[in-house]
């Protein structure tokens, strides 16, 4: 192998598959990130896999000769990102696992492993393939993924369970304490023959990464998603990321949601959670409760915090208000996080009583649902 690549486009590429590096490989070549050099197409692939979640990614390189080798992912990774800025040049020798960075102002030489043992990313044939512009993707990653549960003994409400139907692509989180639901417009199907509807549950920790390889796309692009069981595989420009389906059987979620409602608050977003984090310092103090008074004859909105032994706060925001005047509490965590998710100027809350789930969605955005479980409070 020999090739020259920029130090930012391979300290870059790096950064993003070391994320799929296991920290406790059952084998020791999953600690080490697989580079393939192709002559042919003048790229510098990397992989890195720890058998559940896979990375590839491919960029540009002026290669003089093909190879394929294994690298300590950590150690290749710290060393390139400290290197100077401008041309890398990257070589080994054939029957050698040890690999020569060279660069303006030294030279460094790594050790590592054949590629003959690196497992390959898996393949999809057949199964369910849809195409769906980016910027839809994240529309629905940043709109579930924070209501992900991080209990490991609840494994399938650790990712975001998407479902496609003629019209829609759905995304859904729960972690039993509040419920996210974002509905998009329709993916394409590219297979005529597919059924057209079918529903996965993918890791949360595979989509946060997924989030990041989107963002590092200045434009829009089309990302292709090929599923079948067990598997689930994205694919964008000069990127893929494969991972495994979580399984078991996911919550009729949509049963949560009310029907209908007796309250509804309509408020500006930004207020709101500016006054929620100002009122959120004492929160902290006491039990990270704050407690919402609706005030339908005035039309206001009063946020409090008693927190005993401590002190005490009080903010009161303009609301428009239809139904009876209420009182009603919120863990300050779940609710300032649905705050930040939801991508609109102004919010509309739905709620009936003190004890049943609430509604938070954008008015004129993107079509989200964000219920939260009130808190009891005491008399």
């Amino acid at each position: 192998m020999k090739l020259v690549c920029t130090q930012s486009d391979l300290s870059n590429n790096l950064s993003l598959v070391s994320r799929a590096v296991p920290s406790r490989p059952t084998q020791p070549v999953l600690a080490n990130v697989r580079l393939v050099a192709d002559e042919q197409t003048q790229t510098l692939s990397l992989t890195a896999f720890d058998l559940s979640l896979g990375i590839r990614t491919t960029f540009s390189a002026t290669v003089e000769e093909s190879g394929d080798i294994t690298l300590p992912a950590k150690l290749l990774n710290d060393i390139v990102s400290r290197l100077p800025g401008g041309e890398i040049t990257l070589t080994d020798e054939t029957g050698v696992a040890v690999a020569t960075l060279i660069c303006a102002t030294g030279r460094y030489q790594v050790r590592g492993m054949g590629s003959e043992d690196f497992p390959e990313l898996p393949l999809i044939e057949g199964g369910e393939v849809l195409e769906l512009p980016s910027n839809l993707l994240i529309e629905g990653l940043r709109g579930t993924l924070l209501a992900t549960s991080a209990d490991e003994t609840k494994q399938v409400l650790t990712g975001v369970h998407l479902t496609v139907q003629n019209d829609t692509l759905e995304f859904a989180a729960t972690d039993g304490h509040r419920l996210a639901v974002v509905k998009t417009a329709k993916a394409e199907a590219l297979d005529p023959t597919s059924s057209h509807a079918f529903e996965v549950t993918v890791p949360a920790r595979a989509l946060r990464e997924l989030e990041k390889m989107v963002g590092m796309h200045k434009e829009d692009s089309e990302i292709t998603l090929h599923f079948d069981q067990g598997q689930v595989i994205f694919e964008l420009p000069q990127q893929r990321l494969t991972a495994r389906t979580l399984d078991g059987q996911y919550p009729a979620y949509n049963q949560l949601i009310p029907n209908q409602f007796q309250r509804q608050v309509t408020l500006d977003r930004r207020q709101l959670i500016s006054a929620v984090e100002r009122i959120a310092v004492l929160a902290d103090q006491k039990n990270n409760i704050v407690k919402f008074s609706l005030d339908a004859e005035n039309q206001q909105l009063t946020l409090s915090v008693d927190a005993a032994d401590v002190g005490s706060g009080k903010e009161s925001l303009s609301a428009e208000i239809s139904g009876e005047s209420l009182d009603i509490a919120f863990n300050v965590k779940y609710l300032v996080e649905g705050l930040k998710a939801i991508p609109s100027s102004e919010l509309q809350m739905q709620l009936n009583a003190p004890t049943t789930p609430v509604i938070l969605s954008p008015i004129g955005a993107v079509q989200m649902t964000y219920l939260i479980m009130p808190v009891q409070l005491r008399s």
